[in-house]
């Protein structure tokens, strides 16, 4: 199958894997390319030399093969991870939490594929302006930090579409093949999967946080720290703490410091399952074994294949 996605990054199937911090390791990365998808390698939680070491190792892992990095923007080394980046040579940057414009020129210029993770229509116009390749729209269903405007993916994913002209992934809520031919009926070019592949064997998640997104069920996951920057958890004894925070008006610097002990490495990366930040999509719900990620990747490919037969038979 060919889409604009698959021509611009050089993948066999449509299907990337978000570069989520503590889960999205060189192992996760490299198995998801040499399946035929897009994988990534998650900086967010990784410090300048160690996402160097992560780079060399998937380089070496996917023989040529394409693989990109993803980058929040506000993080503290920002200029040490892009010459590190532009050092090795990766060829695709996602850029997420910060304004495109400001990496996107120099990371071209450097021969570098750029794609933006938005939560609406809005940013993603300004994106297109930045001179990005491709936008992520990201619906409220997602796991980790998410939009202010609670836009669900359904809602989200045909507005961007109407807005813009480049290549479009959508993301949130996207575990199954039946989700994937959804969002693309809507004008997705293709799909980003975070959630299930955090649950996955080659995740570099605790044990611990994979067993809890396997258990989880409808409704074990809330967005929460709207007031700082809205995060969506499991539920568990910090949360709680955050919630009963808000409730009684904490202020602003209150909520900081408490989000701000290192929680999603204890939570995630620790496996302390109690006073840890457990970030995970609402999607967890479906989510029933830990897989390879290979065989996660060929059964969503499977499952959409088998939907795409489905609807070409029906009756009009």
């Amino acid at each position: 199958m060919q889409t604009a996605i698959t021509q611009l990054f050089g993948i066999q199937y449509p299907i990337i894997q978000a570069g989520m911090i503590w889960c999205s390791g060189w192992r996760l990365a490299a198995a998801v390319t040499n399946a035929g998808g897009l994988g990534i390698i998650g900086a967010g939680s990784m410090y300048p030399e160690v996402l160097r070491e992560h780079i060399q190792k998937c380089k070496a892992a996917v023989d040529g093969k394409p693989f990109a990095v993803n980058v929040p923007l506000l993080y503290p080394d920002i200029v040490d991870i892009m010459e590190i980046i532009v050092q090795e040579q990766v060829p695709i940057v996602f850029t997420s939490a910060g304004s495109p414009k400001t990496w996107t020129g120099h990371l071209k210029k450097h021969n570098i594929m750029v794609v933006h993770v938005v939560s609406s229509v809005k940013f993603a116009v300004k994106c297109q302006e930045a001179g990005v390749d491709a936008v992520v729209a990201e619906g409220f269903e997602a796991g980790g930090h998410n939009g202010r405007e609670e836009t669900t993916t359904l809602c989200l994913i045909p507005m961007v579409r109407d807005a813009i002209t480049i290549p479009l992934i959508a993301a949130g809520g996207i575990a199954s093949g039946r989700a994937m031919m959804a969002v693309m009926a809507l004008g997705a070019d293709g799909v980003q999967v975070g959630s299930r592949f955090a649950a996955s064997a080659e995740s570099s998640a605790h044990q611990n946080f994979k067993d809890s997104i396997v258990k989880a069920q409808e409704g074990d996951t809330l967005l929460t720290m709207k007031q700082i920057t809205p995060v969506r958890l499991i539920k568990n004894r910090f949360f709680e703490q955050v919630q009963e925070a808000e409730l009684r008006g904490a202020s602003r610097e209150e909520l900081a410091m408490l989000l701000g002990r290192a929680r999603a490495k204890k939570g995630m990366f620790e496996g302390d399952l109690e006073e840890g930040e457990l970030e995970i999509g609402q999607v967890a719900a479906m989510i029933n074994e830990v897989k390879p990620a290979a065989q996660i990747l060929n059964e969503m490919w499977a499952e959409f294949t088998a939907t795409q037969q489905q609807i070409a038979g029906w009756k009009v």
